[in-house]
C-alpha cells in the first residue's frame, strides 16, 4: 500500500491483517474486531436481546475470513451457517403467532433431544470425512467436533431452546485450545469469555423458563 505524505508526516493506510504485538501476544486488528463484536454478540444473547442478531452477523462474517486462513475449514464454514442462521434467528425471535406474541425460551423434548444427538454424530462424520478427504486440516477431528456441536447449538438457539448454552460452553472449551494451537490467542481468549457468558447465559435463561 501506498503512504500518503503531508507536511513531516506520513500516513500509512492500516492494514487490518498486520500482526501487531500487545503484552506477550501477537494478534491483528481484524481478530480485535472480530472479538470485540463476538464479545458483544454473545452478552447481548445472554440478555435475550435482539442487537445479538447484527452484532453476531459481523463477527461470524469476520471469522469466515480468519478461520479460513488458520486452515480451520470446518470452523470457516460453520461460520457462514452461522450467518444464515443468525437472519432466520433474527427473524424467529421477532415473529409473532396468532396470539401476537413472539417465542419463548424453552426446553427440548426426549425426542428432540435423540434427534439433535444424531443429527450431531451425523454431521461430525460427514464433515470430518470431507476434512480429511478434500482439505489440508491439521486437526480435522477436532475440527469436525467442535463444527458439529456449534451447528446444533445455533439451531437451538434460534428456537430459543435452553440446551443451546450446554453446547456453547462445550465447543467453546475446546475452541479456546484449538485457537492458541493455531496461534490465534485473542480469539482463544475470546471462547474463554464466551465459555463464562454461555454459563451466565444458561443460568439467566433457566430463571426465565421457571417463571
Amino acid at each position: 500500500m501506498k503512504s500518503l505524505k503531508h507536511g513531516n508526516l506520513i500516513f500509512a493506510p492500516m492494514d487490518m491483517t498486520t500482526l501487531i504485538e500487545i503484552g506477550p501476544l501477537q494478534t491483528s486488528f481484524i481478530e480485535i474486531v472480530a472479538v470485540a463484536f463476538g464479545l458483544l454478540c454473545v452478552w447481548y444473547m445472554k440478555k435475550e436481546s435482539l442487537l445479538a442478531f447484527p452484532l453476531g452477523i459481523v463477527n461470524v462474517l469476520i471469522y469466515v475470513y480468519i478461520f479460513f486462513s488458520a486452515k480451520l475449514y470446518a470452523n470457516a464454514a460453520i461460520n457462514g451457517f452461522f450467518f444464515a442462521m443468525s437472519v432466520y434467528g433474527w427473524f424467529n425471535w421477532t415473529r409473532k403467532d396468532s396470539n401476537d406474541k413472539t417465542i419463548r425460551i424453552s426446553q427440548c423434548s426426549k425426542s428432540e433431544l435423540a434427534l439433535n444427538f444424531i443429527a450431531m454424530i451425523f454431521f461430525f462424520i460427514v464433515i470430518r470425512f470431507v476434512l480429511i478427504r478434500y482439505t489440508s486440516s491439521t486437526i480435522p477431528t477436532w475440527d469436525a467436533a467442535t463444527t458439529a456441536v456449534y451447528i446444533m447449538a445455533q439451531w437451538l438457539l434460534s428456537r430459543k431452546k435452553i440446551e443451546n448454552w450446554l453446547l456453547w460452553i462445550a465447543a467453546d472449551t475446546v475452541m479456546i485450545g484449538l485457537c492458541a494451537w493455531e496461534g490465534l490467542y485473542f480469539s482463544s481468549f475470546q471462547y474463554f469469555v464466551f465459555t463464562i457468558i454461555a454459563v451466565l447465559g444458561f443460568l439467566e435463561w433457566r430463571i426465565k423458563l421457571m417463571k
